[in-house]
């Protein structure tokens, strides 16, 4: 896994536009590239527009089956008339679909997160593959390369689609077959996790009058766009404590308003009935989504005995966080296999907030541990949100191989069988 290898794998990656709902074309790019490696590659359509990527190095089927996993959409798309202005003024370099290398840094839409991790799971996968064929070695149990689609937290940018995020490729791989004993998924953060926060969207209509402006003196004026502002203060400062509120070791939700719509944009001369704010509110492990509900709901509660503003509060959308056991193979083989890498011992982070496919994977029965990259330093500075997004570094793909890589070796010489095998056959009499 060279240097070179893994920046030709990240330029190549990020210079394929892929935002949500359209990743058939790089899903097509990394079947091909596993392929060419010698491993059964696919596509797995979703709809046209909608693809995945997934490939599997076969084994003798005696061992686990481990999968390495990744996203491949982009959260904004690097389309001007899309993303500006709400990612700023303009589209700088960085938040474009066209890498570009300077030094050991590769910078383009997506360039770490998710695709310098994909570019990760396609190279460790690579290798393997090649290395098996030279030894002429068959590994115990089969390794699953899956690229996923619609994994950023993202509903459909056309009308007509459902869905096409929030880990709909993750659950249709698994719906198709795909499945596996256990699963590593590469996602940001240099560190190995074993459970991760949920989300929540809620949508809350403010409710008010529809009436004209040179009527405001004449008739009731009751303008929900100014009363929506007092609740997005009050709702923002309760944003602000709903942490401590549902803090656990590892994790600290954190929530936000990410969109408010009230009013015809083309006809200011009136004000509406009705003004919408849209928030993410995300939930610790076990906890479920109508318990943070009426979290929320309580809240609501007492802004409207206090203002006498009429308002109603949705539960839109919900992905549960999800959990594996810190004891499990696949977690204490991770940690393992970080710390061989990185040479020191692991440490967990704590006050965790990010959600990831690992969700779909866990609660659909697959014991998952996460590990990624650290977000790029420039001049010992961390990037803003963006650039950290768009900004990979080579010396640290080669680590997060490596990591993957020694996780990967070590189960294909493991021919015990799958746990959950080994005790239902205890249980047979004999």
């Amino acid at each position: 896994m060279t240097a070179e290898r893994l920046r030709d794998a990240a330029v190549a990656v990020t210079s394929i536009p892929s935002p949500t709902g359209h990743e058939a074309p790089l899903a097509g790019w990394l079947a091909g590239q596993l392929q060419s490696s010698g491993i059964e590659g696919h596509v797995q359509a979703i709809d046209v527009e909608q693809a995945n990527a997934v490939g599997r190095v076969r084994s003798s089927r005696v061992g686990r089956d481990l999968m390495l996993y990744a996203p491949i959409d982009t959260l904004t798309t690097g389309d001007p008339a899309q993303d500006v202005p709400w990612i700023g003024p303009e589209l700088r370099p960085d938040m474009q679909p066209l890498a570009a290398v300077d030094g050991d840094l590769v910078r383009g839409l997506g360039a770490s997160n998710p695709k310098g991790h994909a570019a990760c799971v396609l190279v460790t996968g690579q290798a393997y593959a090649e290395a098996l064929a030279e030894c002429g070695v068959v590994p115990a149990g089969d390794l699953v390369l899956a690229f996923g689609a619609g994994g950023m937290p993202t509903n459909a940018l056309e009308p007509g689609r459902a869905n096409t995020g929030h880990g709909v490729g993750a659950s249709f791989l698994l719906e198709r077959g795909w499945y596996a004993d256990a699963a590593i998924i590469a996602k940001p953060g240099d560190f190995v996790a074993h459970d991760e926060v949920g989300l929540c969207w809620f949508e809350i209509v403010v409710h008010g009058a529809h009436t004209y402006v040179g009527s405001r003196h004449r008739l009731a004026y009751d303008n929900p766009i100014v009363s929506a502002a007092e609740v997005v203060v009050r709702l923002e400062r309760w944003l602000a404590e709903y942490p401590a509120r549902h803090r656990t070791e590892t994790a600290a939700p954190q929530g936000i308003i990410g969109s408010i719509a009230g009013g015809w944009e083309r006809m200011l001369a009136v004000t509406p009935a009705a003004c919408r704010l849209r928030l993410d509110l995300r939930l610790a492990p076990g906890e479920r989504p109508l318990d943070v509900r009426r979290d929320l709901e309580r809240f609501l509660a007492a802004v409207r005995a206090e203002t006498g503003i009429q308002l109603d509060c949705e539960l839109v959308n919900a992905v549960p966080g999800s959990s594996t056991d810190p004891a499990s193979w696949i977690v204490g083989e991770t940690v393992r296999a970080w710390e061989a890498t990185n040479g020191r011992p692991h440490d967990p982070v704590r006050d965790n907030s990010g959600a990831t496919d690992a969700n779909i994977l866990r609660n659909r029965g697959i014991p998952t541990a996460r590990v990624g990259m650290p977000k790029v330093l420039l001049d010992d500075t961390p990037l803003d949100f963006a650039g950290g997004m768009n900004t990979v570094d080579v010396r640290a793909m080669r680590r997060l191989c490596e990591t993957l890589a020694r996780v990967a070796v070590a189960n294909a010489f493991c021919d015990a069988e799958p746990p959950a095998m080994a005790a239902h056959h205890q249980e047979e009499p004999a």
